[in-house]
């Protein structure tokens, strides 16, 4: 099928919404998705997306176990339990996801859930003007674009032919809503900071909005609070004083890249840095890091961009993985975000402080 075919297919299956959106480069609502693991999505239950390429679906927790069937990106499975296996190559985690099928090496599958939500009938209004902050809570939902992409992960997908989606644990802000003629609500989505130009439609059940009180400070008045990030342990440890209040695994810079040459630029930089800039979620661009789209709970420390961030494209915390960032499972993430000077709300869900001196961030010191 050449790609005029597939988007004359993929604007046939929308209905009602072609019609009332021409041209659309890319659309599907979302669905509760099937596959050859699960008839549909059950609500409320915990499901593994497959985020890292093929993976295989192995008899037992090992890597040398035999192979019932490969699976690929976006394949979204039952997450029965974690048990503990083999670290493929005797490094990294020992945890493999027991399936209907069998087991799969659990950094290869995102933990996801399917908990849909009740549309508004209209956006909240805030001093900037009307719009939330939403929390994609769904395995993934389908994207539909009235516009040629601006963003290179959007047109990448494009070019390859790939549907184009968001994914669970993505924050984005959300500016403005629809009700389509079969009473299906969208949400419009335009990332506050990093974007490009893009204006993303998504189906308002995939997109849970974000109260102020889920975000508030931690420990707002505490004294003397710093973070250890360990690059040898892979872990990261919040302080109060000398009382430790949270830890957590993380992926820090890779200095090596998947064909074992040594890549110093990937590396996280050690040292104490002052936290300076703080964002509910950021579009991260560049010829380091990639193009990563609605990165939550960013909390920038170092030169480059070099930050704590929510991570929903790998599940390797504990080994090292980013291209200089401190990656945290969201949970992980979000904590830490609220946790850390300075405070910031969901208005404008972002803040500055680089020019203060002395620095009034919370200090991260990195250390090998």
């Amino acid at each position: 099928m050449n790609r005029r075919d597939f988007l004359k297919r993929s604007a046939l299956g929308l209905g009602g919404l072609a019609l009332l959106h021409e041209p659309v480069y890319r659309a599907r609502p979302w669905f509760y998705g099937k596959d050859a693991f699960t008839s549909d999505w059950q609500v409320g239950e915990k499901f593994g997306r497959v985020c890292q390429g093929k993976v295989d679906i192995r008899k037992k927790p090992f890597s040398d176990s035999e192979s019932v069937k490969s699976i690929y990106d976006d394949a979204v499975v039952p997450w029965l339990r974690e048990v503990v296996g083999e670290a493929p190559g005797g490094y990294g985690s020992s945890r493999w996801v027991e399936t209907p099928d069998g087991y799969i090496y659990a950094s290869r599958l995102q933990p996801v859930w399917n908990k849909p939500n009740k549309p508004l009938a209209a956006l909240p209004v805030t001093p900037t003007g009307k719009g939330m902050w939403v929390e994609v809570s769904v395995p993934y939902s389908e994207i539909i674009l009235k516009r040629p992409a601006s963003s290179m992960w959007l047109k990448e997908k494009i070019k390859a032919n790939l549907p184009i989606r968001v994914y669970h644990n993505m924050i984005l802000y959300v500016d403005d809503l629809e009700v389509q003629p079969d009473g299906t609500t969208l949400y419009r989505v335009n990332e506050r900071y990093g974007n490009p130009g893009d204006l993303l439609w998504v189906n308002a059940e995939a997109l849970r909005p974000i109260t102020e009180e889920e975000i508030s400070p931690i420990h707002p008045d505490a004294a003397d609070k710093h973070v250890e990030v360990n690059l040898t342990r892979q872990s990261l440890t919040c302080y109060e004083g000398k009382h430790e209040v949270y830890f957590c695994r993380v992926s820090s810079g890779a200095k090596f890249d998947s064909e074992g040459n040594a890549v110093d630029v990937w590396s996280t930089p050690p040292g104490q840095h002052p936290v300076y800039r703080k964002l509910v979620a950021l579009h991260m661009s560049g010829p380091k890091t990639g193009d990563w789209p609605a990165v939550g709970w960013t909390s920038i420390f170092a030169q480059g961009g070099v930050s704590i961030h929510s991570t929903y494209w790998h599940n390797y915390f504990g080994v090292p993985r980013s291209h200089g960032c401190v990656n945290c499972a969201p949970d992980d993430a979000k904590w830490v975000w609220r946790w850390l000077y300075p405070s910031v709300g969901g208005e404008p869900g972002d803040i500055d402080v680089s020019g203060k001196w002395p620095p009034v961030g919370t200090m991260v010191n990195v250390s090998e």
